[in-house]
C-alpha cells in the first residue's frame, strides 16, 4: 500500500468515487495537497481527503477503499500514513467523523479514536442519522 497526493491524472477516478466534489474543488485539493490517492501496487484502491478546521485541527471528511481490497488492513495502514502526515505538519490531533448506523465507528475505535460529539440534522435539508465526532491524539 502507498499514498500518494491526487495529481490531475486521477481526477476520473476520484470524481467517480465522491459525489460531494466538483471539478472546481478536485483541482482545490491538487492545489492545496489535501487528497490522497491509496495504490496497491499500481493499482488506485481508494482516496482519502481532509481539510483543515479553524487552521489547527485535520478533518478526515473522507476514506474509501475498493470492496476488493477491503479487509486486507489497506484502510488502516492509509490512516497511519495520514495520521504521521498530520503530526510531521505539526498538528496535535486529528477528528473523523461518521454517521451512528454506520459500521465505520468499529473501524475507528480500532484505530484507537474515541467519540467526542454528536450533529443532528433533523428538520434541514440535510437529514440523515446523527453523525459522531471522534478524534485522536496524535
Amino acid at each position: 500500500m502507498n499514498l500518494k497526493y491526487m495529481q490531475t491524472e486521477d481526477k476520473d477516478f476520484v470524481l467517480e468515487i465522491d459525489p460531494h466534489v466538483n471539478a472546481r474543488q478536485y483541482e482545490n485539493r491538487v492545489h492545496d495537497k489535501t487528497g490522497y490517492i491509496i495504490w496497491e501496487g499500481s493499482q488506485r484502491a481508494g482516496l482519502m481527503h481532509y481539510s483543515v478546521l479553524w487552521d489547527r485541527l485535520p478533518f478526515l471528511n473522507l476514506i474509501y477503499v475498493k470492496e476488493a481490497y477491503r479487509n486486507k488492513g489497506i484502510g488502516a495502514e492509509a490512516m497511519k500514513f495520514w495520521e504521521a502526515d498530520m503530526r510531521d505538519q505539526g498538528y496535535q490531533m486529528v477528528l473523523i467523523s461518521t454517521q451512528v448506523d454506520e459500521d465505520a465507528q468499529h473501524f475507528y475505535r480500532k484505530a484507537g479514536y474515541a467519540e467526542c460529539g454528536a450533529l443532528l440534522l433533523n428538520g434541514t435539508p440535510l437529514k440523515q442519522a446523527m453523525e459522531m465526532f471522534m478524534r485522536k491524539v496524535l
